[in-house]
């Protein structure tokens, strides 16, 4: 149980929380591939509750923590202060899915109040200048990167997750509907969008938001706000974030990827059959790679299977529509795919050329053969002639005495000659041959059908 809570949070999935909590994730480039630790599964980590048993069954397909420290809260640093913030707890995780992907987690809780004002600009400060958080006065990846013994770097994507805490937690659920916008417009949008009550009301940037009175969540982009729910939820929906997170990184960069082997395919210059292969077979493999991308690093984490309960359903329904996975998905897909057909229509295209390059050299050997069959039959003839114990043979005469075999010559090279012209002239015939391929009407002109009228106009 996380402190600030109430005795009766691990029984109803509400409670009251005395201290805000908030949730940092950043994705993290490159891969990290999680190996046998100590630390054991992510379930063992933090107290799921009645979800549990879930979990326990899908824990292969989830997040293994490849990092886990319970830091003092004095050795994180953020660039522009603390915003009058202090922190009563510090965890810092790194989890990695079996594919690989990374995202840091940064878990914390404020020991006094807090205010939507303060609270957006720690907010802000921790996104949008994420690269200056320093952990021990060093900037906090190289701190991990150490501890790890693997290079880090943040990606592109951070969400965090507000639990609110003391009055900060009152207020969100018992404010009218007015100062419930003005709070959440503050806090979602990390300050950046000033409320005006007077202007009419636009669904593209209010956050999406459910009020069940007891329970409050709203979501956003990058920030999403969760009030009034028990530890064990909290930290389903921790999972679940962790997981639209990562699924996004992925998604971006098979897009990226896609882009590569487009630009590698279309600026191929190379004539080798070899070469042409190895790129194709290097194309083909990095498909596949994004293909199982998509299953298990996209669509593993988006759908309701790992947690099958309402209230993480209606959580990851609402981020993935805020979060804009879907569409995301099903287009990264669709590239994919015209990506398997382009390297399937090129490697048709190699074969074909192959075959053809294949049918030349079977008929240049052919020729060549017949060719050779065709001259040396006349030399055997004569040497045939010429060995024979003949009276028209002299053994004083040389066999190049055209006088005295001129005849012999020409009975052995004349019907080769004639067969090659005969040949020769039959070929030329059947290339030059006039007229179609396909057979045409015996009709002299084809009737042409008149215009057709325009729709409305009377037929003539």
């Amino acid at each position: 149980m996380l402190p600030g809570t109430s005795p009766n949070a691990t029984v109803l999935d509400s409670a009251t929380r005395d201290r805000t909590r908030v949730l940092l994730l950043f994705s993290l480039f490159g891969r990290l591939r999680p190996r046998d630790t100590a630390l054991g599964a992510l379930v063992d980590r933090y107290d799921y509750g009645r979800f549990a048993s879930h979990l326990m069954t899908s824990q292969d397909v989830l997040p293994v923590p490849v990092l886990d420290e319970q830091a003092a809260p004095r050795r994180l640093r953020l660039p522009h202060g603390d915003h009058g913030l202090g922190l009563a707890s510090l965890r810092i995780l790194v989890v990695a899915t079996p594919r690989g992907d990374a995202t840091l987690v940064v878990d914390c809780a404020f020991a006094g109040e807090t205010t939507a004002g303060d609270l957006a600009a720690w907010l802000a400060t921790t996104c949008f200048d994420r690269e200056r958080i320093e952990l021990d006065d060093r900037p906090l990846l190289q701190t991990l990167t150490e501890q790890l013994g693997r290079p880090l770097a943040l990606g592109q994507n951070v969400h965090q997750v507000v639990f609110p805490g003391g009055r900060l937690q009152r207020e969100l659920l018992s404010a009218d509907e007015a100062r419930k916008a003005i709070l959440l417009n503050e806090i979602v949008y990390r300050g950046r969008m000033p409320w005006n009550p007077a202007t009419p009301y636009d669904a593209s940037l209010a956050p999406h938001l459910r009020n069940h009175g007891l329970t409050l969540s709203a979501l956003g982009r990058g920030v999403c706000v969760q009030a009034g729910w028990a530890p064990h939820v909290e930290n389903g929906l921790m999972l679940v974030a962790v997981g639209m997170v990562s699924a996004l990184a992925v998604l971006q960069r098979t897009r990226l990827a896609a882009f590569a082997m487009m630009k590698a395919n279309e600026q191929a210059l190379t004539d080798s059959p070899t070469e042409i292969r190895s790129l194709i077979s290097r194309l083909s493999a990095g498909v596949n790679e994004l293909q199982l991308d998509l299953a298990f690093g996209v669509e593993a984490y988006v759908d309701s299977l790992l947690i099958p309960e309402m209230v993480m359903e209606a959580f990851q329904s609402s981020q993935r529509d805020a979060l804009g996975i879907r569409d995301s998905l099903e287009n990264s897909a669709r590239m994919v795919e015209r990506l398997t057909s382009v390297i399937s229509a090129r490697s048709a295209a190699l074969d074909a050329e192959l075959a053809e390059r294949d049918e030349r050299r079977d008929r240049t050997v052919s020729g060549l053969v017949a060719a050779a069959t065709l001259i040396a039959l006349p030399p055997t003839l004569l040497l045939a002639f010429f060995g024979v114990n003949g009276t028209n043979v002299d053994d004083h005469r040389s066999i190049l005495d055209l006088r005295a075999y001129g005849t012999a010559y020409a009975l052995a090279w004349l019907p080769f000659v004639v067969l090659v012209v005969i040949g020769y002239v039959l070929l030329r015939r059947i290339s030059t041959r006039s007229g179609s391929l396909l057979p045409t009407s015996d009709d002299d002109a084809v009737p042409v059908p008149p215009p057709r009228p325009p729709s409305g106009s009377p037929r003539p």
